[in-house]
């Protein structure tokens, strides 16, 4: 009697984005409206040049500290310079600044984590020990370090984001790795004889895409907020660029009681933008993690 051979499972098929999107807005309204917030301030940052009705420095000073109006959605400072326009080029700077260190980050915590959670043993042992010490020291003293050392500039502050939250989130990649190398096919490739590079790229990679995409979502927000706090302690990209925690540590905290909108633009744009970037992370991970799906 010949034995029978099981045939291993045929993988799930993948999501189409249609009904990806139809489930997004049915079972995460809030994190669905959080996504639309964030192609919006993406759309705001990438033609800011064409949507500004004004320039970041265009300064008029018969409209100085003008509340505001139709002319003036988001009233001017102290210099006469239209809010809405600084506000929208800011949103420029926080665009090129959170996307690009948010992939930095990205890059650094897969690498990382897939390595150290993959081959394991020493190396694996030596890399968390470093991860340890280097979550021991606050992001904020280090970015203020190396910004007092570097200078400030958009290529440190890009630089500095993403080395810091890449090796700290190289910790939940890693997590996952961990957890697909015991599957039945990452076996059945090492018996076959299947090289380490094409294990992780073909087979590890692909199966820990939904954290990856969650942790870029997420990083934005995060570089976005401290980058605005840089800015705010005078550490950011240094003017005469607009940038939305300079908006708040400028005009917005000297003439506050004259004019409460300087405080009131920037800082709702931040707060809006960061909120609704999270709760889209947060709706992410909720559908693309099949632990946190729930029964049909």
């Amino acid at each position: 009697m010949s034995a029978v051979i099981a045939s291993p499972a045929a993988p799930a098929p993948r999501p189409k984005p249609a009904g990806f999107l139809r489930r997004l807005f049915r079972s995460k309204p809030l994190g669905a409206a959080g996504g639309v917030v964030f192609l919006i301030f993406l759309f705001c940052g990438l033609f800011a040049d064409v949507l500004a009705p004004f320039g970041m420095n265009e300064i008029s000073p018969i409209n100085r500290l003008k509340p505001p109006s139709w002319e003036f959605p988001f009233g001017t400072d102290n210099l006469g310079r239209d809010m809405l326009s600084r506000c929208l080029y800011g949103a420029q700077l926080s665009v090129i600044i959170g996307l690009s260190a948010a992939s930095l980050a990205t890059v650094i915590s897969v690498v990382v984590g897939i390595l150290t959670g993959y081959l394991g043993g020493k190396f694996d042992l030596v890399v968390q020990r470093f991860v340890d010490a280097w979550m021991s020291f606050p992001e904020l003293i280090i970015l203020i370090v190396v910004v007092s050392v570097l200078g400030p500039g958009m290529p440190q502050i890009i630089g500095t984001l993403g080395l810091l939250l890449g090796i700290a989130g190289s910790r939940i990649i890693r997590s996952a790795v961990v957890s697909v190398r015991e599957n039945m096919y990452v076996h059945a490739a090492q018996s076959i004889g299947s090289s380490t590079w094409r294990i992780l790229f073909r087979h590890i990679l692909p199966n820990i895409l939904p954290p990856i995409i969650v942790l870029f979502t997420t990083r934005v927000g995060a570089v976005i907020l401290a980058e605005s706090g840089l800015s705010f302690l005078g550490l950011g990209v240094p003017p005469p660029a607009p940038t939305w925690g300079g908006l708040l540590s400028g005009g917005g905290r000297t003439y506050m009681f004259q004019g409460p909108w300087l405080a009131l633009a920037p800082g709702l744009c931040l707060t809006v933008v960061v909120y609704a970037t999270n709760v889209f992370g947060d709706a992410l991970r909720d559908l693309l993690d099949p632990r946190l799906r729930g029964s049909r």
